[in-house]
């Protein structure tokens, strides 16, 4: 599976910016889509997460602010961000996980894998 992430770029404080991330195949069977942000010299933390398309979830600092959608005959999963301020300044990446048989030393199992797009750079200007 592969993620491409678009729509990053330089916005001022205040301003709206939308990412996409566009799956090389049908999303319908992940468990969930999301995207994270990693802040320089920091790990990668939740943004928002969305479930079967309807089930949402968001940071605490981006409650209110950012809006996450897919669009299953697209392929696609969205971030609108408003509202933006610098400290959302960041390098975010679209995510995707699903469970998947798998089979090793005579037994069989679930293992759940994840996917990640390459990463869009945001830059809030103050």
């Amino acid at each position: 599976v592969q993620l491409q992430a678009s729509g990053g770029g330089l916005v001022q404080a205040g301003g709206s910016l939308s990412l996409s991330c566009v799956a090389s195949r049908n999303i319908v069977d992940f468990n969930r889509m999301g995207w994270y942000r990693q802040h320089p010299g920091k790990q990668r933390e939740l943004v928002a997460g969305i479930i079967s398309g309807v089930r949402t979830d968001y940071a605490d600092s981006v409650k209110g602010r950012f809006t996450v959608s897919t669009d299953n005959a697209k392929n696609t999963v969205y971030l609108r961000m408003n509202s933006l301020k610098p400290e959302d300044t960041a390098v975010y990446y679209c995510n995707a996980d699903e469970d998947l048989d798998a089979y090793e030393n005579g037994r069989s199992y679930v293992k759940n894998v994840e996917y990640w797009g390459q990463g869009t750079q945001v830059t809030v200007s103050s």
